[in-house]
C-alpha cells in the first residue's frame, strides 16, 4: 500500500470537504473583516488608531503560537474532538469580541479567538488531504482554496457593508451562525483515522511551546509596530529583535534534539515539502501585500470609502472562482510545476500592469487585471499544496500542515509590513526627488502657480490666494509622490513573483494525479 494512500472512509468526502471548508472560511474571513472595522472599533472603544491595531496583533500572535502545536493536540485528544473544540472557542469568543465594552476586554477576547482559530486551517487541510485519494487531491484542494483565497477578497466588502449599515460588532457576530453550522457538519461527517485513534504523542513540549510563543510574538509585534517606531531606531525594538532571534534559534535546536518536540522539523528533510514551505512564504508575501495595498490605493489616492474600495477589489473573487474548475481539471493531468509557473508569471505581469497606474484611473480600468489576479491565485494555491504534501506519509501531514500554514501566515505578516514600510519610505524619497528637481524660479512652476492663484482668487480672499495656491501645489506634489510609492510596491511584488518561478523548479517532479515516492 503506498505511503500516501488515503484511509478508507464511509462518508462522502465532499461532505467532509464542505464541513472543514466552512471552518476555514470563517477564520480567514474574520481576519479580513476585522481589518476593515479597525477605525470604527477605535472610535467606539475610545482608543487611538495605534491601540486599535492590537486587535489584529493579539489575534495573530495567538494564532501563530497554536498553528504548529495543533498536531500534538489532535494526536492527544483526537483530531475531530480538537477541531470541534476550536470551532466552539472561536464562535463563542466571536460573540464576546462583538459585545466587548472596552478595548482590553476586546483584546482578551481576540487572544482567545486567535487560539481557537489557529488550528482550524491545518486541521481542515490535513483532514481534507487524507479524505481523498491522491488522484483527487487536486480537485479537493481547489474546493478548499475557495475558503483561503476568496475569503480575504470578500472580507473588505462584507466588513465595509456590515460596519456602514449596522455596526462593527456585526463583523464578529457573523461568525456565530457559520460556526454553529460548521460544528453540526463536522460532528456528523468527520471521523478520526486509525492512526489518530491509536496515537501516543508523548508528553507536551512545554519548553518548545514557550519558545514558540516568544519568537512568534516578538516577530509579530516587530512587524506590526516597526514602521511607526522607526524600526531599529527604537531601543525596545532592538531588544525585541534580540529576544526573538535568540528564542527562534533555541527553538530550532530544541526541536532537532528533543525526543518529543512540539514541531517535528525533520519533516523538512523531504525536498518537496521544504521547497513548498519557502514558496508558500513567498506566496503569503505577494497575496497579502496586494490584498492590503489595492484597497489603500483606492482610498488614499482616489478618495473611495472603505466599502467602495472593497467593492472595487471584489471582482478578484470571481477570478478565483472561475479558476477553480480549470485547476481542478488540469491538476490531475499537468505537471504542477507548469501550473505554478503559469500562476506566478501571470500574477507578476499583472502586478507590473498595476505599476503603470495614474491618478486618472477609474474602477473599470483595473477591473480586468483584478479579475486576472484572482484567476492566477487559483494556479498557485492548489498545486503548491498538493505537490508539497505529495511525498509525505499520512501520519506526517498533520505536523507538516502546522508548519506550512505558519509560514504562509508569517509571509503574509512580512508582506503587509514590507508594503506599509515601502509606501511610507518611498513616498518620502519621491517627494524629495521631485522637490530637488523642481526649480522654484522655473517658468513652468511659476506659470502653474499663477494659474492656480488666479483661480483661487475668485474662491477666497485675493490676499490669501498665493498661499492657498502654494498649498494646493504642494498637496498635488505629495499626491504624486504617494502614487509613485504605490508604483514601487507593485513592481517589487512583481519581482517577488518572478523569483518564485525560480523556486518552483526546485520541486521534484511529481506525476499528475499520483504521489511521488516518499523521499527522506
Amino acid at each position: 500500500m503506498p505511503a500516501t494512500e488515503a484511509q478508507p472512509i464511509a462518508v462522502n468526502p465532499w461532505l467532509i470537504a464542505f464541513s472543514v471548508m466552512l471552518a476555514t472560511f470563517m477564520e480567514v474571513l474574520d481576519t479580513a473583516i476585522a481589518a476593515v472595522a479597525l477605525p470604527y472599533i477605535a472610535g467606539s472603544l475610545s482608543a487611538s488608531n495605534d491601540e486599535a491595531t492590537w486587535v489584529l496583533t493579539s489575534y495573530l500572535v495567538a494564532n501563530a503560537v497554536i498553528l504548529p502545536a495543533s498536531n500534538w493536540f489532535s494526536l492527544r485528544f483526537g483530531r475531530k474532538r480538537f477541531l470541534l473544540t476550536c470551532v466552539t472557542i472561536f464562535t463563542i469568543s466571536s460573540f464576546f469580541c462583538g459585545a466587548a465594552p472596552s478595548l482590553w476586554l476586546m483584546l482578551l477576547a481576540r487572544v482567545v479567538q486567535g487560539a481557537g482559530g489557529g488550528a482550524l486551517q491545518p486541521l481542515s487541510q490535513s483532514i481534507l488531504l487524507e479524505s481523498f485519494p491522491p488522484a483527487k487531491r487536486g480537485v479537493a484542494m481547489a474546493v478548499f482554496a475557495l475558503g483561503i483565497v476568496v475569503a480575504p477578497v470578500i472580507g473588505p466588502s462584507l466588513g465595509g457593508y456590515l460596519t456602514d449599515s449596522f455596526s462593527w460588532r456585526y463583523a464578529f457576530y457573523i461568525n456565530i451562525p457559520v460556526g454553529i453550522l460548521a460544528f453540526v457538519m463536522i460532528s456528523r461527517f468527520v471521523h478520526d483515522p486509525p492512526y489518530i485513534k491509536n496515537a501516543k504523542p508523548g508528553p507536551f513540549d512545554n519548553l518548545g511551546f514557550g519558545l514558540l510563543a516568544v519568537w512568534t510574538g516578538c516577530l509579530q509585534v516587530i512587524l506590526d509596530r516597526g514602521q511607526e517606531d522607526d524600526w531599529f531606531g527604537a531601543l525596545w525594538l532592538r531588544w525585541a529583535v534580540f529576544f526573538g532571534v535568540a528564542a527562534f534559534l533555541w527553538f530550532i535546536l530544541h526541536c532537532l534534539r528533543a525526543r518529543h518536540p512540539l514541531v517535528q522539523l525533520r519533516t523538512l528533510k523531504d525536498r518537496n515539502f521544504a521547497v513548498g514551505c519557502v514558496l508558500v512564504a513567498m506566496f503569503g508575501v505577494t497575496l497579502y501585500s496586494l490584498v492590503t495595498v489595492l484597497p489603500l490605493f483606492f482610498q488614499e489616492l482616489l478618495g473611495y470609502t472603505a466599502f467602495t474600495a472593497g467593492m472595487a477589489v471584489f471582482p478578484r473573487g470571481f477570478g478565483s472562482i472561475a479558476g477553480m474548475p480549470v485547476i481542478a481539471f488540469l491538476g490531475s493531468r499537468v505537471d504542477p510545476r507548469y501550473l505554478l509557473t503559469f500562476g506566478f508569471l501571470v500574477y507578476g505581469f499583472t502586478a507590473l500592469y498595476f505599476g503603470n497606474v495614474t491618478l486618472g484611473v477609474g474602477p473599470l480600468t483595473l477591473l480586468v487585471p483584478i479579475v486576472i489576479t484572482g484567476f492566477a491565485l487559483s494556479f498557485v494555491f492548489v498545486p503548491i499544496t498538493t505537490v508539497s504534501y505529495g511525498t509525505l506519509k499520512n501520519n506526517e501531514i498533520g505536523n507538516a500542515s502546522g508548519i506550512f500554514n505558519l509560514l504562509r501566515n508569517i509571509g503574509g505578516s512580512i508582506g503587509i509590513s514590507l508594503a506599509s514600510t515601502l509606501l511610507t519610505r518611498r513616498q518620502d524619497v519621491h517627494q524629495n526627488d521631485i522637490t530637488n528637481n523642481l526649480s522654484q524660479s522655473g517658468s513652468m512652476l511659476q506659470e502653474r502657480t499663477h494659474q492656480v492663484q488666479a483661480f483661487l482668487s475668485h474662491q477666497t480672499n485675493p490676499a490669501n490666494a498665493l498661499g492657498a495656491a502654494n498649498e494646493e501645489l504642494y498637496s498635488q506634489l505629495s499626491l504624486q509622490a504617494h502614487l509613485w510609492a504605490f508604483v514601487d510596491v507593485f513592481r517589487w511584488l512583481a519581482v517577488i513573483c518572478f523569483a518564485s518561478v525560480v523556486v518552483v523548479w526546485g520541486f521534484r517532479k511529481v506525476k499528475p494525479g499520483k504521489p511521488a515516492a516518499a523521499a527522506h
